[in-house]
């Protein structure tokens, strides 16, 4: 399990070693700024002691630099521009400076604010870098060259940040407009004389616990605009013990360009020191659930509903999930006048007509059937509200045998327009709606979360997603590049495509009823609604990343058993 931590209980993490004489403030600063060295020399090998950098070119993310570009001075050394704040980011900052130029940089560092008002341990870095070089004040007065550079460091202010950059003076704010010309992805290209762009910890502006710019409706209207970044981008972010919810949160990936978590020597993972309820992860692989033998139905039954004619596509595409993630038994339950077209298209899933509820509730009859799919392509009306009451009926703990219910599309429809029908909910629902659906099942929620982030720690993703599985009273899949996946009790796990995760193919019509199937699946094969919703998310990435472009809905479950064949299942 990868744990993903806000920036509070990093600091809970780091305060309980040092009080238990594990290790100094001191050191973990010493340790942090050393890591960010590394991860520097290892990103861009060439800028190592000894290495050089040919023709005395900068490294480039895109291989954009032209040949006359040199950001190296007369005696041939590397130079850095090292960006320090207020506080223990700042600190971690002058330990980079200090580091680098003890390997022949030629390093210049600016402070923003005053020293004299700087953490004990940040102050004593700030001490020790004075005795090797100058500090010069980060004012409009005294601007920092940024272009021609080998590297710019961002430790202005990390995970503390907690009101908007525009609100501690334009100047700052435009310093991040700056950093983030020269280092982002996107606009790399229109700026080829610009260094790449260190951040430590996470880029400065961006909210350690939700990944959402922090600015007031000034910066704002200046973003709209386009004259104005949100927040200062990054080539590469170093961050510490554990990645935090921004780094994998809302727009935290794009920020950060690259992630890396150095390790600072502290050897309590979160999950010995914090309350499980307090806990987020990233969802993993599946493990060794599928290594059992038995027949058919002993591997899973499930019972996908599906809509009327010329409406059974996401349906098929749900139960071909279910089938391939391994269930062993899939039937596809349609309207009589659908039998047809869902036969041609259709072969080792079976058929089954189901009109109407009655219909419905003797097909349940079969105990055999333990996991349900409701929603894709149903239809909304009178007949599929009543079909969804009696899953949900059906389905409900005690009744027999125990199955999940996965509830998709047109389900979290209805639920949202019938307050009746969500009171149904019940621990066996497994809930997976996009932002809109989302929107309109948890409106009030929906609303906190989409409201501008004018301090931190914001109102994240996870915050909301939480409170939806508590309200609901089932697992709620929050869908999105920052798949958040929480239960009632609090447990949470995100699934999120960034950095090298990164599936912008994902966004194809149709992969939404693919991903209800994997889960589906899951549940037919006994995993707990949680875990299956986990694990479904994870694999309908890797089969995104195991295509690559191109894909479209049909091929993800056609990818899964090159994906198990990787995992040794």
């Amino acid at each position: 399990m990868t744990e993903l931590l806000t920036a509070a209980q990093m600091r809970a993490i780091e305060q309980a070693a040092i009080a238990s004489g594990e290790v100094t403030g001191l050191e973990l600063m010493e340790r942090a700024g050393r890591g960010v060295v590394e991860a520097i020399f290892e990103e861009w090998p060439e800028l190592a002691p000894g290495a050089g950098v040919a023709g005395g070119a900068a490294p480039s993310v895109q291989g954009t630099s032209p040949p006359e570009f040199s950001g190296q001075n007369e005696d041939g050394a590397h130079r850095a521009v090292v960006l320090c704040g207020p506080g223990n980011n700042g600190g971690d900052g002058f330990v980079v400076a200090r580091l680098l130029k003890e390997a022949g940089w030629e390093v210049e560092v600016f402070l923003y604010g005053d020293a004299g008002k700087l953490p004990p341990d940040a102050r004593v870095n700030y001490q020790r870098w004075g005795e090797m070089g100058e500090v010069l004040p980060l004012t409009p007065q005294a601007p920092p060259e940024l272009a021609h550079r080998h590297i710019v460091i961002d430790a202005m202010f990390g995970t503390g940040l907690a009101r908007p950059l525009s609100e501690l003076g334009p100047f700052l704010r435009d310093i991040c407009d700056c950093v983030d010309a020269g280092g982002s992805l996107m606009l790399q290209e229109r700026w080829p004389y610009w260094p790449p762009v260190v951040a430590i910890d996470i880029p400065s502006g961006i909210c350690a616990d939700s990944g959402r710019p922090i600015f007031d409706e000034a910066v704002a209207e200046r973003i709209r605009r386009g004259s104005s970044a949100a927040c200062a981008a990054a080539d590469l972010t170093v961050t510490f013990h554990a990645q935090k919810l921004g780094h994998a949160l809302a727009s935290g990936g794009f920020w950060c360009g690259k992630i890396v978590c150095a390790d600072i020597g502290i050897s309590s993972p979160a999950s010995r020191t914090l309350p499980r309820s307090e806990l987020v992860k990233m969802a993993s692989d599946t493990g060794s659930r599928f290594k059992r033998n038995g027949h058919k139905y002993s591997h899973g039954y499930a019972l996908i509903l599906s809509g009327s004619v010329g409406k059974g596509g996401a349906a098929r595409l749900a139960a071909r999930g279910a089938l391939r993630v391994g269930a062993g038994a899939v039937t596809l339950g349609c309207p009589p006048a659908a039998m047809i077209e869902n036969a041609a298209q259709l072969n080792a899933v079976m058929l089954r007509k189901i009109k109407a509820a009655d219909a419905l509730n003797v097909a349940l009859e079969d105990t055999r059937i333990n996991a349900l799919c409701v929603g894709p392509g149903m239809g909304t009306g009178p007949r599929e509200a009543a079909l969804l009451a009696a899953c949900l009926e059906q389905t409900r703990p005690g009744a027999s045998p125990g199955r999940g219910v996965v509830l998709d599309a047109d389900a979290l429809t209805l639920l949202a327009q019938n307050e009746a029908l969500f009171a149904k909910l019940h621990a066996q629902c497994v809930l997976t709606p996009h932002a809109g659906e989302f929107a309109r099942l948890f409106p009030d929620i929906a609303e906190k979360l989409a409201a501008p982030a004018t301090k931190g720690p914001a109102y994240s993703k996870v915050d909301a997603t939480r409170e939806a599985a508590k309200r609901a009273g089932c697992v709620v899949l929050f869908k999105g590049p920052d798949t958040v996946i929480a239960a009632p009790d609090a447990q949470c796990s995100i699934n999120a495509s960034v950095y090298d995760r990164s599936a912008p193919w994902l966004a194809t019509a149709g992969s939404g009823d693919v991903l209800a199937g994997f889960i589906t699946g899951l549940l037919a094969r006994g995993f707990a609604p949680m875990n299956a919703a986990e694990s479904g998310a994870w694999l309908h990435t890797e089969c995104a990343l195991s295509f690559g472009p191109g894909l479209i809905a049909e091929d993800l479950p056609e990818e899964l058993p090159k994906v198990f064949r990787a995992l040794g299942v």
